[in-house]
C-alpha cells in the first residue's frame, strides 16, 4: 500500500537530487553532531589500531622530523634561524605545516575512501571533512604538548629567553586559519579527483612544492627582494610568521598582511562550502 504525504505536512528534511549553491543547513549539521564526534573518535583510533607505538606516533613523527630538519637545513645548509634556536624554529614551522599537510591531503580524496558510506547512507556531506578537520587538529593539540615539552626544556635547562608577546593570543586565529585554508582546498580538490582519477599524482606532488612557497625551513627574512612577492602572496607565510614571532619573538609581517590571508582564506573557504554543497550529491554515482 502506498504511503502519500499530505501537502501540508511538515518535513524535518528532505533527500531529492536538486542542487544548489547556497543551501547549507547548520541545522542538519548540529542534528549530526554525535555522529560528527563518533567519526572524529574513528579518525582518531583507527590510524594507531595494529600499531606497535599506538598514539604515540602522533608525537613520534613530527620529532622525527625535526631531527631530519635540524641535520639537513640546520648544520648541513646553514638556515639562518635569527636568535631562535634551530630546533624550536623548526618544530614551530613543523607543527603547522603538518596540519595543513594532514588536514588537505585527508580531505582531498574522501569521496574515492568514504565511498562506501555516501553511497548506502544519507547524513550532510560535510559530515566527513568536518571529522577529519577534528581529527588533525586534535592531533595538533596533542602535538603541542611536545612543542611545550621543548621550550620548558631551553628555559629550564638552556636559560633560553623566549620573545612572548600580546601576539600570543592570536595563536588560535592563525591556528583555525590555517586549518580553514587546507579544508578549503581539501573540500575544492575532493571534487576535481572524484571526477578526474589522475588528478592524485598532481595533489600529493603540489603540496611538496607548495611548503617551499611557505615559510616553513625558513624565515620570510631570507628570502631574496626580488622574489619575495611570489611567498607573499601566499596567504600562510603570515600566518606562519605570526605564528613563530608570538612564540619566539621573531617574524616578519604585517597587520595589512594578516588582513589579507584572513579575507583571501575566508573567501576560499565561504566558495569551497558552496561548490562541494553543489557537487557532493552529483558524484555520489560516479564514485
Amino acid at each position: 500500500m502506498a504511503v502519500e504525504a499530505g501537502t501540508n505536512e511538515h518535513w524535518d528534511w528532505e533527500a531529492n537530487s536538486t542542487t544548489k549553491w547556497v543551501s547549507l543547513s547548520f541545522r542538519s549539521l548540529w542534528d549530526y553532531r554525535h555522529l560528527l564526534a563518533r567519526l572524529v573518535r574513528r579518525e582518531f583510533l583507527i590510524n594507531y589500531q595494529q600499531t606497535i607505538l599506538g598514539p604515540l606516533w602522533v608525537v613520534l613523527q613530527p620529532a622525527l622530523t625535526l631531527l631530519v630538519y635540524v641535520l639537513v637545513f640546520g648544520k648541513w645548509m646553514g638556515v639562518n634561524t635569527g636568535t631562535a634556536p634551530p630546533v624550536l624554529f623548526f618544530l614551530c614551522g613543523i607543527l603547522l605545516w603538518g596540519l595543513c599537510n594532514d588536514l588537505f591531503t585527508g580531505t582531498a580524496f574522501i569521496f574515492t575512501y568514504y565511498s562506501y558510506l555516501y553511497s548506502k547512507v544519507y547524513f550532510p556531506r560535510l559530515i566527513i571533512p568536518f571529522s577529519i578537520a577534528g581529527t588533525h587538529l586534535a592531533r595538533f593539540a596533542i602535538q603541542g604538548v611536545l612543542l611545550l615539552a621543548v621550550f620548558m626544556y631551553f628555559g629550564l635547562f638552556r636559560q633560553y629567553s623566549f620573545g612572548l608577546n600580546y601576539w600570543v593570543l592570536f595563536l588560535p586565529v592563525a591556528i583555525l586559519l590555517t586549518a580553514a585554508f587546507a579544508l578549503s582546498l581539501g573540500l575544492i580538490f575532493s571534487i576535481l579527483t572524484a571526477r578526474y582519477r589522475d588528478l592524485s599524482n598532481i595533489v600529493h606532488l603540489g603540496i611538496r612544492l607548495f611548503m617551499f612557497v611557505t615559510p616553513v625551513i625558513y624565515p620570510l627574512s631570507l628570502v631574496p627582494d626580488s622574489i619575495r612577492w611570489l611567498v607573499q602572496i601566499n596567504p600562510l607565510s603570515s600566518l606562519f610568521e605570526v605564528f613563530r614571532y608570538a612564540l619566539l619573538g621573531q617574524g616578519q609581517f604585517t597587520t595589512s598582511g594578516l588582513w589579507y590571508s584572513a579575507t583571501c582564506i575566508v573567501i576560499l573557504f565561504v566558495f569551497a562550502l558552496a561548490w562541494f554543497n553543489k557537487q557532493a550529491a552529483r558524484l555520489i554515482d560516479v564514485v
